[in-house]
């Protein structure tokens, strides 16, 4: 993507319109402007307070100038058609106001990645997990920022740490593992990294490991399950300081989660004093415009309860206009708090550069996790070998992961076997077979001197679950399918090697 001659500041202020007589247009509601004169703070007045307390303080004055519809507008997002029906192609945005300077957030998924244009793909983080390595994830985090900055996102969904309880978990692969220790570390990690450049937003909060029932599935977990097993992750990427946290679909011990107070408002805010804002996961997450008072702070990517229904509440009494405030006062300290981080000249010619895509090579292969190494077989020794033998349709299939929100589209993607061919050149002779006539499989891997098969799954096996655009979802098995079964036992009755 080329941004030369573009304003590449995410969280740039915009300039602030004096109140006049006329009103301000808004994807939702047209937003009264307050009385003339009144408006002589800022958004920029607020960002270049360095001070803490000095900038709480001028935050607080700053929602103070605010209308009702101004604040309501803050906390739903106004994403276009277009963003939704092609998922990917923009950022999506919530709240903004044109005449206090206030830019919108400005969201992108992730966690293989940007979730946007031709973005570097970076290895899945189940694989990134198993790399063991806290440091190399903070660069794979700090890449994602920067390509996310250069496309116009000021903040980053891709920190995903669902605790991985449920083993056939379609969306498995998003995750890092099953180990709350892991998770907070690498979890973090990935949080620090992209907060060098914008905000970070961690997923899916809480107890969300399973596809098929996420919109209704009822978790049921006493206290100390809950304190010791499912949640210690999340704090510790709050602890690293993490903008945003996202709620998740499902239920936990009754309420969902993006209505659940203990958790958002009890846990999240005032035990663990996260002072940042909670968004909801996109579209079926709300039941209810109580989310507010629970804890959540944006409903995206649109206004269904957030806007008109929660307005009817407070006019009536019904809401307080300080649970409003609130989360008005969250929104707006951590657009203030990353104004200006980075160095402009940082996001240009970023997205697919070099140095990102050979990141994303050290982390695969440090990825790799070797299970057996009979008779020392491993490293090869190519001056020994004249033929291998690829077997797997896998091998010669652009794989690397699931087709739902997490999907990426690189400007190109190596497989398994055009890389072993670039690898040996001509020197070596490379016998492809698909795996699916097992004859095939034991002709061609016969008189190989290695034998290398892929075998796996694909996005048709398991992947995010959405109401009819994806029906995947969850694993009906925890093994191979009986074909790759069949193929790998074929191949090695043939070649030991």
């Amino acid at each position: 993507m080329n941004t030369r001659g573009k304003n590449t500041d995410c969280f740039a202020a915009r300039p602030a319109t004096r109140a006049t007589g006329a009103t301000q247009k808004t994807g939702r509601a047209r937003q009264k402007p307050g009385r003339p004169g009144e408006n002589t703070l800022s958004f920029a007045d607020v960002a270049k307070e360095k001070d803490e307390q000095k900038r709480e303080a001028l935050i607080e004055k700053l929602v103070s100038l605010m209308t009702l519809d101004e604040k309501l507008y803050q906390m739903a997002g106004s994403s276009k058609l277009q963003t939704l029906l092609f998922y990917g192609s923009a950022p999506f945005t919530a709240g903004g106001c044109e005449r206090l300077g206030i830019p919108p957030v400005k969201f992108t998924d992730g966690p293989r990645g940007v979730m946007l244009n031709k973005s570097t793909c970076f290895p899945v983080s189940m694989a990134r997990g198993a790399t063991w390595d806290p440091e190399l994830e903070e660069k794979v985090g700090s890449a994602i920022g920067v390509e996310a900055r250069e496309q116009g996102a000021n903040i980053s969904g891709s920190v995903c740490i669902n605790l991985l309880r449920h083993p056939a978990w379609g969306r498995a692969q998003e995750t890092y593992g099953e180990d709350p220790f892991h998770l907070g570390e690498m979890g973090a990690a990935q949080a620090r990294g992209i907060q060098k450049h914008i905000m970070a937003c961690i997923k899916h909060f809480a107890a969300n490991s399973i596809e098929n029932a996420r919109f209704w599935v009822d978790v049921q977990i006493d206290d100390r399950a809950l304190m010791e097993v499912y949640l210690p992750h999340f704090k510790k990427c709050v602890e690293a300081g993490a903008a945003s946290v996202m709620g998740a679909y499902n239920r936990l011990n009754g309420p969902h989660c993006c209505h659940n107070k203990r958790l958002l408002t009890e846990i999240l805010k005032e035990e663990w004093g996260f002072d940042g804002f909670v968004i909801s996961d996109w579209t079926f997450a709300l039941r209810g415009s109580d989310a507010a008072e629970a804890g959540l702070d944006i409903e995206m990517p649109n206004a269904v309860f957030m806007g008109l229904p929660l307005k009817i509440k407070v006019k009536n009494g019904t809401v307080g206009e300080e649970v409003i405030d609130g989360a008005v006062k969250r929104i707006v300290r951590q657009l203030a708090r990353f104004h200006g981080i980075g160095n402009e000249g940082d996001y240009t010619g970023k997205v697919t550069c070099k140095e990102h895509t050979e990141l994303a090579l050290e982390v695969a292969r440090k990825s790799v996790v070797l299970l057996k190494n009979s008779e020392r077989l491993l490293p090869l020794d190519r001056e020994n070998i004249r033929s291998i033998a690829v077997v797997g349709r896998l091998a010669d299939m652009k794989n690397t992961g699931d087709k739902g929100s997490s999907n990426l589209h690189p400007p190109y993607i190596v497989t398994v076997l055009e890389g072993i061919r670039n690898k040996c050149g001509g020197s070596i002779n490379i016998k492809y077979s698909k795996g699916a006539n097992l004859d095939e499989v034991r002709k061609s891997s016969r008189n190989a001197d290695i034998v290398v098969v892929v075998a796996g799954l694909t996005s048709d096996d398991e992947g995010e679950f959405i109401p009819i655009i994806s029906r995947v979802g969850d694993r009906d098995c925890l093994g191979l399918s009986k074909r790759h079964e069949k193929m790998i036992a074929a191949a090695a009755e043939e070649n030991p090697k």
